[in-house]
């Protein structure tokens, strides 16, 4: 009897946890939910937002500026508009030599005078046919030259590269002298046709009904009444001549033949650079502009106010 009991008891406790019971009812823990991971993509993956890039900090124009004479630990301690504390002359002579300064002033001299007479002589001849010789077709030479100003240099290097390297002036002072001196000597023609037209016609035909030549006319009365514009295209070619560096950069490679702009060039490399000695380097290049503008300034003066009183 005992053992029938016991039989109902469990079979009534196993049907009602089978069936009725909940694992919460009979006091157990409820189960931590899970987290389901999404299935791995079958297509295009997904693409990521695009990286928003941060603005830079506006570069200060004073970082890479120094003064001449400045030391570097003293450029880096107090910057570049401090008064230096200690004067280092002897940095000029280091840039002198690792320069080789010496031989690109000689270069530079040469190369500008050369630059100046080619230019001058050949403007002078061209504005003398169209300006006071009258020519045919005068418009015509006239936009040919304007044109040839307007020119860019980028546009013309590759040709003037092959021409060079053809007929053997490649890396020559020569061939690049002639060069620039023929590309400025279009702009001295524009400029003086200009002038020589508004010349006295009274004092050429007067040259002429005594008896004197085109060549005398030139020489003895034009070219002593141009003497003020001339001189003004001199400063103007020989400084135009010295700061030069697209056409020597190409055609100027060997450090025999190189300019002061190539020269200070070397200065500053691609991840590295000194500023005070880029500093001296730039006092050297522009001393001979100073000295050659306190030489001629009187001359250039002279011909700026030649036209402005009557």
């Amino acid at each position: 009897m005992g053992t029938q009991r016991d039989a109902h008891r469990q079979r009534s406790r196993d049907h009602t946890t089978r069936g009725h019971a909940h694992p919460a009812a009979l006091g157990s823990p409820r189960p931590p939910p899970q987290r389901l991971t999404p299935p791995p993509p079958t297509g295009r993956p997904h693409a990521s937002p695009p990286h928003r890039p941060t603005r830079a900090h506006p570069r200060n124009s004073h970082d890479e500026h120094a003064l001449p004479c400045q030391t570097s630990a003293d450029y880096r301690t107090n910057g570049s508009l401090s008064w230096p504390e200690q004067w280092n002359w002897g940095i000029i002579s280091d840039v002198w030599e690792r320069v080789d300064f010496t031989q690109k002033l000689v270069n530079s001299i040469q190369i500008s005078l050369g630059v100046v007479l080619i230019a001058v002589v050949f403007a002078l001849f061209n504005a003398y046919a169209i300006g006071i010789g009258r020519v045919r077709r005068r418009t015509a030479f006239l936009v040919f030259f304007l044109g040839v100003n307007v020119l860019p240099q980028e546009g013309l290097v590759y040709p003037i590269y092959y021409l060079f390297k053809e007929m053997g002036l490649y890396d020559g002072k020569l061939g690049y002298t002639i060069l620039v001196g023929i590309t400025y000597s279009a702009f001295g023609t524009y400029l003086l046709s200009s002038v020589f037209s508004s010349f006295p016609r009274e004092l050429v035909e007067a040259a002429s009904m005594d008896g004197a030549g085109r060549w005398t006319i030139l020489w003895r009365i034009v070219l002593p009444m141009s003497w003020p514009t001339l001189s003004v295209m001199c400063v103007f070619f020989f400084v135009w001549s010295w700061n030069e560096f697209l056409y020597p950069l190409v055609l100027l490679i060997s450090n025999d033949n190189q300019t002061v702009p190539l020269g200070l060039s070397v200065m500053q490399g691609q991840y590295t650079s000194d500023p005070t000695a880029m500093s001296a380097a730039a006092l050297l290049g522009v001393i001979p502009m100073i000295a050659f503008f306190l030489l001629f300034q009187r001359s250039l003066t002279r011909g700026l106010t030649a036209g402005a009183v009557k």
